[in-house]
Order: structure tokens, then C-alpha cells, then sequence
């Protein structure tokens, strides 16, 4: 992880964190972690899964199965949100709106690139135990 991002327990430390979407949230995670080795990180409610490999991770989400408009997403871990959003408003990025912060120790924003694909930029503000948010670690 770049130096500049701070530490969250939320968050899986990867800078990039690709976001594949599944009609059954368990089950895909499951099956991904059966088929190709990856570890169940963190699990968030019914709709969301952190998963890891190596140094990398991934999260499962909630979602119908891949269509041209909605094939995947990326986050990308920032150290400041607020002036990422500017700069990609001020390049003419289609976005959601500015910056939200949220329970989990993120603060975010959604914008879509040229070609139609969703990306959700996230600078950590806090150190969140996911069990203050509803979170379950997996252990």
C-alpha cells in the first residue's frame, strides 16, 4: 500500500480493488475462493464481500449477472478524495456527486469513465473495526 493511504480495517490495504458483481453474493465468494484460491476477508451484510489473494483483493457485490452497460467496477484507494474529485470534475468525469463519508472509515465518490465503467475513488479517514458498522471479519 502506497505510503500515503492510511490503515483501516475495513478497507483490504490494496491500493486498486477491482469490483465484480453477482446475482448470489455467498455463493460467488465461495465459488472464487474454491476455484481460484482467494481468502474471504470480510463479509458485509448480504451484499457486499472483501476477498484477498497475495497482496491484492476484490469485492464481490451485489448485482445482476455482467451486461455491456454493467460488466465490473475499481476502486482505487486516494489520500484525498475531495481533491481527486476535482480534478476528475474538472477533466469533465461524469460523477455521482462529491465525496461522501461513511461509518466504515471511507470517504468516496463514484464517477464514470468515457467507456460507461464505474469507478469508486476512497480515501480512509479512520481506522473502523467493522464490527461497529455491521461488518463480520472473516477469521
Amino acid at each position: 500500500m502506497s505510503d500515503d493511504l492510511r490503515a483501516n480495517r475495513s478497507m483490504p490495504a490494496s491500493a486498486v480493488i477491482p469490483e465484480l458483481a453477482y446475482p448470489d453474493v455467498r455463493e460467488a465468494a465461495a465459488w472464487l475462493c474454491r476455484a481460484f484460491g482467494f481468502s474471504e476477508r470480510l463479509r458485509i451484510g448480504d451484499h457486499r464481500i472483501q476477498l484477498t489473494f497475495g497482496g491484492g483483493a476484490l469485492v464481490v457485490t451485489q448485482g445482476e449477472v455482467a451486461t455491456a452497460d454493467r460488466s465490473h467496477g475499481v476502486m482505487v484507494r486516494v489520500a484525498d478524495a475531495d481533491a481527486h474529485y476535482r480534478r476528475a470534475v474538472a477533466a469533465g468525469a461524469n460523477t455521482g456527486g462529491p465525496p461522501v463519508e461513511y461509518p466504515y472509515g471511507e470517504k468516496q465518490y463514484n464517477a464514470r469513465d468515457p467507456g460507461g465503467h464505474l469507478w469508486t475513488f476512497s480515501q480512509t479517514i479512520a481506522d473502523s473495526d467493522p464490527a461497529d458498522w455491521g461488518g463480520e471479519l472473516a477469521r
